[in-house]
């Protein structure tokens, strides 16, 4: 140190001890302490950073770290139980998305008041092809145009023109990637049995997001037939579950086709309730409606779906009494009962 920068150290050492004692012996112990304190923390900040000044800084629990935990435990049993619920009642997003070979097979009776009935069987299956990492599946199926305009018209009753058979078959490879209860991808090209053969493609992807005690999961279905056109069809899922035996869940259905440029929609409201390991019910009421010539319901649905196990995984009965009101009947009350006898092969794996 030069000698000039002593003579000022020494100079302002007296400077400080000259306001020191001018101050009241209350002050002086104050200020003191002030200078002590703040000397401590400043060489306790040096030498941590001297020890490891690339040290990060660890943070300490939080009340949110635990709530994230709550959040992950009612995601993933939102997801079990909805996941539980499709397989039981053989739901076409289980069809959709289940990663093994499933044979489902649907008999179908429908009962209106005046003694009409009709009757229609329908059947799809995918099969795992050998040798193909489980990626590629070989699919069977009735009416695929039905199918693929939307996932939640499975509960509406047949039509009262009896129909002992589907209109039509199809057959088709598929493409599968998913990752399990979170995204799922597919797509396939397929023929229609008929003369001449109808080719048609389609390519589906959905994504679950959980919101804590719900998960928001939507899918889009793109495709095109030859014989309708090219379409889409979107699908909104919101779901919780309740309680232990009961889910809710939200649906919204829009599927809308290029040419004419005409959209289906559905919003249905269910609350799945099971009962034991056997029987299972699901309360639905549902809006059904489209866009053109313009924008209007055209039904109303209120339905209770009662699901029995008959035979160990993979024989159903369903029994769904309806009450529809339909535009065409100026929304009268239409009661109608449907009936069916389901085989699942695939359920249990």
């Amino acid at each position: 140190m030069s000698k000039k920068s002593e003579i000022f150290s020494e100079h302002d050492r007296a400077g400080q001890i000259s306001i020191v004692r001018r101050l009241p012996g209350l002050s002086t112990i104050l200020l003191v302490g002030v200078i002590v304190l703040f000397s401590e923390n400043a060489l306790a900040a040096d030498a941590t950073e001297a020890s490891d000044p690339f040290a990060a800084t660890v943070p300490e629990p939080s009340i949110l770290d635990s709530m994230d935990r709550s959040r992950d435990y009612l995601s993933e049993k939102v997801v079990n139980y909805s996941k539980r619920i499709d397989e039981f009642f053989g739901d076409e997003r289980y069809f959709q998305e289940h990663n093994h070979s499933v044979i489902q097979l649907d008999m179908n009776e429908t009962m209106e008041a005046g003694g009409s009935r009709a009757f229609l069987y329908e059947g799809k299956a995918k099969i795992d092809l050998p040798a193909a990492s489980k990626r590629f599946q070989f699919v069977l199926e009735s009416n695929p145009e039905q199918k693929t305009a939307g996932e939640a018209k499975k509960d509406l009753p047949v039509t009262t023109q009896k129909q002992a058979t589907p209109q039509n078959y199809a057959a088709s490879v598929r493409y599968e990637k998913a990752e399990e209860s979170l995204w799922h991808f597919s797509s396939e090209a397929g023929l229609k049995f008929q003369f001449p053969l109808d080719p048609f493609v389609r390519v589906r992807g959905s994504y679950a997001i959980p919101l804590g005690e719900w998960r928001l999961k939507m899918a889009e279905t793109l495709f095109w037939f030859n014989t309708i056109g090219s379409g889409e069809t979107t699908q909104f899922d919101i779901e919780r579950v309740l309680s232990d035996p009961v889910l809710f869940r939200a649906t919204s259905t829009a599927t809308c086709l290029v040419l004419p440029q005409t959209c289906d929609l559905r919003q249905d409201f269910s609350i799945f309730h099971t009962l034991n390991e056997r029987t299972a019910l699901v309360y639905q009421a549902s809006v059904i409606g489209i866009n053109k010539p313009q924008l209007e319901e055209t039904a109303y649905v209120l339905l209770m779906r009662y699901r029995y196990r008959l035979h160990k995984e993979w024989v159903f009965f369903e029994a769904i009494p309806q009450l529809n009101f339909p535009r065409t009947d100026d929304f009268n009350l239409n009661a109608v009962l449907l009936l069916r006898l389901e085989i699942l092969f695939g359920a249990s794996q």
